[in-house]
């Protein structure tokens, strides 16, 4: 008797593990982890290669219809600001505080880091 019902939970475990299927990751990395390894490196790639890339994970992102992760826009507008192209880096921190709500007491900290000419 006790062997019927070990193989019936069996069973039942075994049907119900079929079912599940495999998650599809929450935000498309892509790129974002090289180019943030490659920003510490200084000398592996320029910030102009860098924005590339990240512009590129981005509209990769967009094709597949998948959401960027936390950071990818604070990371651009940083570079955005190296680069001495502020307008942009404060459009890209405020889609970071846009997307990411956690962000804001952050993305408004380097927003007001001398009006945006950190380095």
């Amino acid at each position: 008797m006790m062997t019927k019902k070990m193989g019936g939970v069996l069973l039942a475990a075994t049907l119900l593990g079929g079912c599940a299927t495999p998650q599809k990751p929450l935000y498309n990395w892509d790129g974002y982890q090289k180019t943030v390894y490659q920003y510490y490196q200084q000398d592996a790639s320029s910030p102009e290669e860098q924005i590339a890339a990240l512009k590129e994970s981005l509209e990769k992102s967009r094709a597949k219809g998948q959401a960027v992760p936390p950071g990818l826009h604070a990371h651009l507008g940083m570079l955005y600001v190296k680069t001495g192209r502020t307008e942009l880096a404060m459009a890209e921190f405020n889609t970071e505080k846009s997307l990411f709500p956690e962000s804001v007491p952050f993305m408004d900290f380097l927003m007001s880091k001398d009006k945006g000419s950190f380095k």
